[in-house]
């Protein structure tokens, strides 16, 4: 069957049956399309979550672009499609396909996941099984694409590890295209898929081959080692260290239906100079980076140019910590103002600067102003390394409600170690500080919507050798702030417990749970990322036939000798950084004043 041939079947058969099929058809406004008879190369891009996820992810887009780039490349997308039209195309015998070209998944060289959240697990199996991919990396042959990954889900591969060739350590921009053309030399001329791999390892940095490396001790027990001379030990990642060389996506594909993100996205700044203790991004991206404040301002009025959103978006893990944040912030009002176009300043530090933010930001279309204090108590603030004034969180709020902003976004985290009752009133206390300050400021009340997260200790952070409480305490704990509640302004939405819990064993966990991952989904999980989705009692039930403990996982806390999953994948400031802030974090815990 040719490619034209499956479209006309796919879109004249299958897309009148399902919902939303614009996101199946391809053809959006700057898709890159070309003729593989052209090109040496082609690899496919697929997202594990559905199309409105996806394309509202930017690292997906600088991807695309980079890859397009090259002459002899072709790069084009795939995403998880829903149950109806994943249970029509086995009905059919039809394989998924990439959206450009509707190119079967079988015919590619490379096809490169983005692991964002662990929980999209099972919808990386869909998307290999409709694709005609064995789902195992063994079961493959030379001739099957390269199966890879990249993305924070890789910083601990080997619970996923029995369904990859590879994964990508780090920064992608430069790697990508580097794996993408050691697979063709490395293929050709080698005897079978193992040998392509051994030589991929042995040229390409930054790279683990999870094939290559197995325990000492069996299946979980001791630290992963290479199986072959001339692999490292420690996969190091790889650190785009001038990322305003690197042109951002200026043509960016734009949707044919309504996604998450419908905005413009421009990423002025990689790395944080906080060093909050819980945050995994914060590790992983550094060193802080950022690009000019004229690169920012050409690449934003260029995208508007060639898409016609009417919003841009500031890409950054701490927005106003940009060095030059000011100018940058009234360039870009005096471009953008006249073309109508709006600016959005997500992740805001709370620091002096948060005071100014009403002055700096116009509220066209601007009606929130969105915060992460995190934590409430100072106490608590001085243990995960988060170094905020409340008086600065609350002239933030109060410059901005003057301004015209009617809603607040308070991100949360309970359940971190050492938590006390007084960290979660705290929160409440806040909420409802600036529901006080509203009505004084505006005589009414604004919207505080108070975001509460369960606390995942995660790889490659200092608490990563830290238990994770159990479903007990979070239940009682959002219980606890709820009874709190004494306003009708102030909601409270807590994160299901369930999906915190799998998300704990999914990042901690070893290589015992790939059959468990194949099990699950084998039984019918698919997008347990939504909460209308998930179907926890499918994964307790495979765990407890496979004899994994979950308590082992996630309840235990965990000497610093002992070997971890993760431990043969590096960070840049190395292990010793995070077993030192580790030491400073559980001395804090111990000095917490403990009320009577």
């Amino acid at each position: 069957m040719t490619n034209q041939e499956l479209k006309q079947r796919v879109v004249h058969q299958l897309l009148p049956r399902v919902q939303t099929p614009g996101q199946y058809i391809g053809g959006e406004l700057n898709a890159v399309v070309k003729d593989h008879r052209q090109v040496r190369g082609k690899v496919c891009l697929a997202f594990p979550d559905t199309y409105a996820i996806g394309m509202s992810h930017h690292g997906l887009q600088v991807l695309y672009a980079a890859m397009n780039g090259h002459r002899d490349w072709v790069c084009e997308r795939v995403f998880a499609p829903g149950r109806d039209l994943e249970d029509l195309l086995r009905a059919a015998q039809l394989p998924l396909y990439g959206l450009e070209s509707f190119t079967p998944l079988p015919c590619y060289d490379v096809l490169g996941f983005t692991l964002q959240y662990d929980l999209c697990c099972t919808n990386v199996l869909t998307i290999l099984d409709l694709g005609r991919i064995p789902l195992a990396a063994d079961q493959r042959q030379l001739e099957h694409p390269l199966v890879i990954a990249g993305g924070p889900g890789v910083m601990n591969p080997e619970p996923m590890a029995r369904f990859f060739d590879l994964f990508v350590i780090g920064d992608g921009e430069e790697t990508l295209p580097q794996v993408c053309e050691a697979w063709l030399q490395c293929r050709s001329g080698a005897p079978n898929r193992r040998e392509a791999l051994l030589r991929m390892a042995r040229q390409v940095p930054h790279i683990y081959v999870p094939g290559l490396y197995a325990p000492p001790g069996g299946l979980a027990r001791g630290r992963l080692q290479p199986l072959h001379e001339g692999i490292t030990e420690t996969v190091s990642p790889a650190v785009l260290t001038d990322l305003n060389a690197v042109p951002l996506p200026t043509r960016p594909v734009v949707p044919n239906v309504e996604c998450v993100q419908d905005r413009i996205a421009v990423e002025i700044m990689r790395g944080c100079p906080g060093r909050c203790r819980f945050c995994q991004s914060t590790t992983l991206k550094r060193p802080l980076r950022w690009r000019r404040v004229e690169t920012i301002v050409e690449a934003a009025v260029e995208s508007y140019r060639n898409t016609g959103y009417n919003e841009v978006s500031l890409l950054s893990l701490s927005t106003s910590d940009y060095p030059q944040f000011d100018l940058l912030v009234r360039r870009l009002q005096e471009e953008l103002r006249p073309l109508g176009v709006s600016l959005s300043v997500p992740s805001l530090r709370i620091n002096e600067q948060l005071r100014t933010i009403g002055d700096l930001l116009n509220t066209d279309r601007t009606s929130g102003l969105t915060l992460a204090p995190e934590v409430a108590r100072d106490a608590m603030r001085v243990q995960v390394g988060k170094r905020i004034r409340n008086e600065d969180l609350y002239e933030g709020c109060r410059s901005a409600l003057a301004k015209g902003f009617h809603r607040v976004k308070l991100y949360f985290m309970c359940g971190l170690p050492g938590e006390q009752e007084a960290d979660l009133d705290g929160m409440i206390e806040m909420a409802e500080t600036i529901v006080d300050l509203g009505r004084q400021i505006r005589g009414r009340p604004p919207t505080v919507v108070v975001n509460v997260s369960n606390f995942v200790p995660k790889p490659q952070t200092p608490y990563q050798w830290a238990p994770m409480q159990t479903r007990e305490y979070f239940r009682a704990a959002h219980q606890h702030l709820r009874r709190r509640v004494r306003t009708r302004a102030v909601q409270i939405k807590c994160h299901d417990v369930e999906a915190s819990l799998l998300e704990g064993v999914l990042s901690r966990g070893d290589r015992r749970l790939g059959p468990v991952i194949e099990d699950v989904w084998r039984r019918g999980a698919r997008f347990d990322a939504w909460s209308d989705q998930l179907r926890a009692e499918l994964w307790w039930e495979a765990l407890a036939e496979a004899g994994l403990a979950i308590e082992e996982i996630l309840h235990q806390t965990v000497s610093l000798d002992t070997p971890l999953p993760w431990d043969h994948v590096g960070i840049r400031q190395g292990r010793s950084y995070l077993e030192r802030e580790h030491s400073r974090a559980a001395l804090c815990e111990g000095n917490q004043d403990r009320p009577g």
